[in-house]
């Protein structure tokens, strides 16, 4: 398969690569997301020492990293780690990028093995010309074992990588055989990870990927999210109580401890752990970094899909019906699911022309608005907001077939007025077309746009 993307971290593991002093790389992410990948694809060229740690024990895996580094047919088998250790940053005479996948596997059957890389790095580092690559899926341990204050390793690294999935515009190149709305209901049900990605088959339409992949037993999606919280984290059926109401539309804490049959307090640290993961995020009003209006939603599109829409219909789904629960379950409320998806992509597509200059002012922060209006006392929600001194921009996300009207201008006009900013930009994205009642409104504004999703691809 084609490498795509990752050219930022690319070019940064070159620059680290050309320096020819010692660096040291601290590579993590949630699983399935291309760590592995992207480092293959960096030292395709160079010379490489790749050791995979495998969960079992200390010495199965010395034995496995004395292969690695002799060779198999004439591998020295070190007696220890610390032999093994300096035998590479002693050959690294000329430039070798040693690489440790899957470190916290190694950490977990050589207790030590932290300090003795940071003594090796201390006693090496200012003549080896090692380039050193810790890699792992385990998030908690990564940035507290390895990037952590209390870590051995702390302050040794010379950079570090969280490596997220793609944005739905760095994901079209999987995507090419589609029309632009089934290649956004495609980053909708993969998220953006580029193994999900690698599963789409080119040949199907969106239900039929959606049927083979989620809702058959032999699809990769019919048991991922499940297999994923087994690997990462213990109690997983209290995980999917939590993650099934967050999906049903429970977002406070209390909402969610309510429908999950658990206390606050124990329910907040459940909530922390999928956090760590990366599965979900702690949200705040835009402009705030505290407070009690505080909501959690799944950060991964793929679990929200899945926990939507297979959980609660797994039992059909395995008797052979998965065409029938698409057809009943998912259509009629695929447009709802794609509301939060769509918004992220307007979200990105916005970040990516800041990065362009090619925005009103400097975003710097942007997220969702929520809360009563002052004058109402009405709840009012903005899809995305962004300010700056005298300047904001508010956005209005639309995912529907029919055209979007004037209405959508006309509420975020008065949404925007709750604010008093002087230099006020609006933006109207949405799925398909625009009235043209709207046109000549968002004209006469001065200041409002129109983007639909097209154009927004063809902008990136």
């Amino acid at each position: 398969m084609a490498f795509y993307g990752r050219a930022a971290e690319l070019g940064k593991l070159g620059e680290m690569y050309r320096s020819g002093a010692f660096e040291f790389a601290v590579i993590y992410g949630r699983r399935r997301v291309g760590k592995t990948t992207l480092i293959r694809e960096f030292i395709k060229d160079k010379r490489t020492l790749f050791f995979t740690a495998n969960e079992s024990t200390a010495a199965d895996n010395l034995l496995s990293l004395s292969r690695c580094i002799g060779g198999k047919n004439a591998a020295p088998v070190f007696g220890d780690y610390e032999s093994a250790f300096s035998a590479v940053f002693e050959s690294a005479a000329e430039r070798t990028v040693f690489v440790i996948d899957e470190f916290p596997y190694l950490a977990e059957s050589c207790r030590g093995v932290s300090s003795l890389l940071q003594i090796m790095i201390d006693r090496y580092r200012e003549r080896s010309k090692l380039m050193l690559i810790l890699c792992g899926s385990s998030m908690s341990f990564m940035e507290n074992q390895v990037l952590g204050g209390k870590s051995p390793l702390y302050g040794r690294r010379t950079a570090q990588f969280k490596v997220r999935p793609f944005t739905f515009f760095e994901s079209l190149p999987f995507l090419t055989a589609f029309s632009d709305a089934d290649k956004a209901a495609l980053y909708g049900m993969t998220g953006g990870v580029p193994e999900y990605l690698g599963k789409i088959n080119a040949r199907k339409s969106v239900r039929g990927n959606a049927v083979d992949a989620f809702f058959s037993t032999s699809g990769y999606f019919f048991e991922e999210p499940s297999n994923l919280l087994k690997q990462e984290l213990r109690e997983p059926s209290t995980y999917n109580v939590i993650i099934e109401s967050i999906a049903g539309g429970a977002s406070r804490l209390n909402e969610i401890a309510t429908k999950s049959g658990l206390e606050g307090n124990k329910c907040a640290k459940y909530l922390n752990s999928l956090i760590t993961l990366g599965l979900a995020v702690k949200e705040y009003p835009f402009g705030e970094t505290g407070g009690k209006r505080s909501v959690y939603k799944l950060e991964d599109p793929m679990f929200r899909f899945w926990y939507r829409f297979v959980f609660p219909n797994i039992s059909a789904a395995a008797a052979g019906l998965g065409g029938q629960v698409y057809d009943s379950e998912v259509k009629s409320r695929h447009s709802a699911f794609m509301g939060p998806v769509f918004e992220e992509i307007c979200k990105q597509w916005l970040i990516a022309q800041a990065k362009k200059n090619n925005l009103p002012f400097f975003i710097g922060n942007i997220g969702r608005w929520w809360g009563a209006n002052p004058a109402t006392r009405n709840q009012e929600e903005i899809d995305i907001m962004a300010a700056r001194e005298n300047d904001a921009l508010f956005a209005e996300c639309t995912w529907k077939n029919a055209a979007v009207d004037t209405d959508v201008l006309h509420n975020l006009i008065r949404k925007s007025e709750m604010f008093g900013y002087k230099n006020v930009h609006l933006y109207i994205f949405a799925k398909g077309a625009f009235s043209n009642g709207l046109r000549v409104a968002a004209g006469k504004h001065g200041r409002a746009r129109l983007i639909d999703l097209g154009e927004m691809i063809e902008s990136v």
